[in-house]
């Protein structure tokens, strides 16, 4: 009897091929690095821990390890995928050497954090203003949302501990500027906890607020033109207060805890003062209505914070909370604002669940797990992390356009990032060829173009 083809075609596997480079679209992240300036940025603020006659530069092997996780690691041996194709990233330090440097860096603790943090808020500036109108100031307005991710431990690792959702590992408070629907958003901030910390610490919301808004542009760190959204974690008085004594206030929206106080003030708002609330595309939403609750009803609160409440008719199935009110759920936030109508302002806080999307890719992007030990080594890959968000934000504001530019981190990967070429050296130039067959191979062309259209920093 014969042997059956099956559905695959048969092929033979053999080492010893050459002048192929795997992960060819990671080329489109490099030249971001080359063109915003961030491979000298972060040599230069990591200089000072660069040893006499060190062979590899530390800020060139912490931007490596960024690249890996940005391609799909989740371990510093990761950079290893980098070290395979020198033709395309360079030259790449040893396993070891990569180990030795996380560890220096985070036996110099707070230096080297702001040192990076530094580096990466110039770098941001520049960036948003290659952006131009893809760049999330395009109106003048800023949002950063903040909130806790669950991030799992298999081992015993310092700082981890039991989680509220009975899971063992960290909980990490982050903060994301939200690029809008047009885009995705990038990092700003990521404060490192243990796994037994709170949802709605204010120190630690105000912790991250403040390193947010010092990765912002500085025109952005004080007045109305930023908004601080979060959800009911971020709810709290110490947090507003701190918040409203920021010179001129921030922007803010927080969701809040529907207390006994803004339950029975619920109870007291008259049938016509509820509007309707509103879609994305300004539609009326079925079933589902705003207020504003009058009068000072949670006393000793910054003034000019406004409470409103959105009431909508439950999913089929839902259980209702004590805190609903006749067959209603009820939600609630605070905010500051005062020029829009309350419909549009409570859509404005409903899109904060955008984050969610964000903390997803953070997930897809090293944020699974924290690969190392020491509470100080995992902050610096923290760290990483972030520079691999902003790399995975950056690419995409600045080359593609459309859809392509709501591309989430595994998406990029395997349409663009995962492309094999092969590379000519002719005439002392060297030449990536992408697969003709690729069918993203003119998206990613055209992204290099563009990118190699940008002036070079400095």
């Amino acid at each position: 009897m014969s042997e059956r083809s099956g559905s695959y075609p048969r092929v033979r596997v053999s080492g010893g091929g050459s002048g192929v480079v795997s992960q060819a679209g990671g080329v489109l992240l490099v030249e971001t690095v080359r063109r915003s300036g961030l491979d000298t940025a972060i040599s230069e603020a990591l200089a000072p821990w660069r040893k006499p006659r060190a062979v590899h530069d530390p800020g060139k092997i912490l931007l490596d390890v960024a690249l890996a996780v940005a391609l799909g690691g989740d371990c510093l041996a990761d950079v290893g995928v980098l070290r395979a194709e020198p033709g395309v990233f360079g030259s790449v330090a040893s396993d070891p050497t990569v180990s030795r440097l996380i560890d220096t860096l985070a036996t110099a603790g707070p230096r080297t954090l702001a040192a990076i943090r530094k580096a990466r808020a110039d770098v941001r500036e520049r960036i948003w203003q290659l952006a131009g109108q893809a760049a999330p100031d395009a109106d003048g307005h800023v949002v950063v949302d903040i909130d806790g991710v669950l991030v799992l431990a298999h081992s015993d690792k310092e700082a981890a501990a039991a989680t509220w959702k009975r899971t063992y590992g960290h909980h990490p408070l982050m903060a994301f500027v939200d690029h809008g629907a047009a885009g995705s958003g990038e990092p700003v901030a990521g404060l490192l906890r243990p796994g037994n910390a709170g949802s709605n610490t204010a120190a630690d919301h105000i912790e991250a607020a403040r390193l947010a808004l010092a990765q912002l542009p500085k025109k952005y760190r004080r007045g109305r033109h930023t908004l601080i959204r979060t959800d009911s974690g971020g709810g709290t008085r110490q947090f507003v207060n701190w918040l409203a004594t920021r010179g001129r206030w921030l922007s803010y929206s927080l969701g809040m805890t529907i207390t006994d106080q803004v339950h029975q003030a619920v109870l007291l708002v008259p049938a016509s003062a509820w509007t309707p609330a509103v879609e994305p595309d300004g539609r009326v939403r079925d079933g589902a209505w705003v207020a504003e609750l009058a009068g000072d009803v949670l006393k000793g609160w910054p003034a000019g914070m406004r409470l409103i409440v959105r009431k909508e008719r439950p999913h089929p199935g839902a259980q209702l909370r004590f805190t609903d009110a006749d067959g209603m759920r009820l939600t609630c936030f605070a905010t500051n604002t005062t020029h829009a109508p309350i419909a549009q302002l409570e859509l404005r806080h409903r899109r904060r669940a955008r984050a969610e999307d964000r903390i997803r890719a953070a997930r897809a992007t090293g944020l699974r797990n924290l690969p190392l030990h020491d509470a100080a080594q995992n902050q610096v890959w923290l760290e990483i992390v972030q520079l691999a968000l902003d790399l995975l934000a950056w690419m995409p504001m600045l080359a593609l356009t459309g859809d392509a530019r709501r591309w989430e981190p595994k998406r990029m990967r395997l349409r663009l990032f995962s492309v094999v070429a092969q590379l000519v050296t002719t005439g002392r130039r060297r030449y990536l060829r992408l697969a003709r067959h690729w069918p993203w191979t003119d998206e990613i062309t055209t992204a290099f173009e563009r990118l190699q259209a940008l002036p070079h920093p400095g």
